[in-house]
């Protein structure tokens, strides 16, 4: 059986970007599933990889990329999915989350197989992170409630494309643990 890891990706936003008044809504409505997939992950005991922008911000570490989204005009949507100490986290600058990061290397020591993705925004970074998983042979589960984004039309058209070229499963967030 597939050793399986939730990765959750760029969902420590500061929303203090050009696209966050189109972004909101969506997270808002995903963050249930996603906060849903954390817990049951956790309770599971398998491991919480968080794949974060760094905005840029080259000096910057997990612990202040978490703070300066807390301290953004959303922090709302941040607190309830806020890393444990026991989440990974893998500071990324590009849209995948393996784009000259460690995360292969991390899931390859891991023993992961499986990844379930989730978290923003799904015609962009949700997309590259499946694609790039996909050409490392890792099985990608999408928990369709569990992404947001930002152009309805385009997320609808990446979640198509990861299950029809990349052979992801796109099931509800319910499902994807399994």
């Amino acid at each position: 059986m597939a050793k399986t890891a939730l990765v959750i990706i760029d969902m420590l936003n500061t929303y203090d970007h050009q696209d966050a008044d189109e972004l909101v809504p969506s997270v808002e409505q995903a963050l249930p599933s996603v906060v849903r997939l954390l817990e049951e992950a956790r309770r599971r005991g398998l491991p919480v990889i968080y794949a974060n922008d760094n905005f840029g911000k080259w000096r910057s570490h997990h612990g202040e990329i978490l703070q300066a989204a807390l301290a953004g005009p959303r922090a709302d949507l941040v607190e309830p999915v806020r890393p444990d100490a026991d989440s990974y986290f893998i500071v990324k600058a590009r849209h995948s989350a393996f784009y000259e990061t460690p995360l292969a290397y991390l899931l390859g020591t891991l023993g992961v197989s499986h990844l379930v993705l989730c978290g923003q925004v799904t015609e962009q970074c949700v997309l590259y992170s499946a694609l790039d998983a996909h050409i490392r042979h890792l099985r990608v589960t999408i928990a369709r409630d569990a992404v947001a984004h930002i152009h309805a039309d385009l997320a609808g058209a990446a979640l198509s494309m990861m299950e029809v070229n990349m052979a992801a499963r796109v099931v509800p967030a319910a499902e994807a643990l399994t």
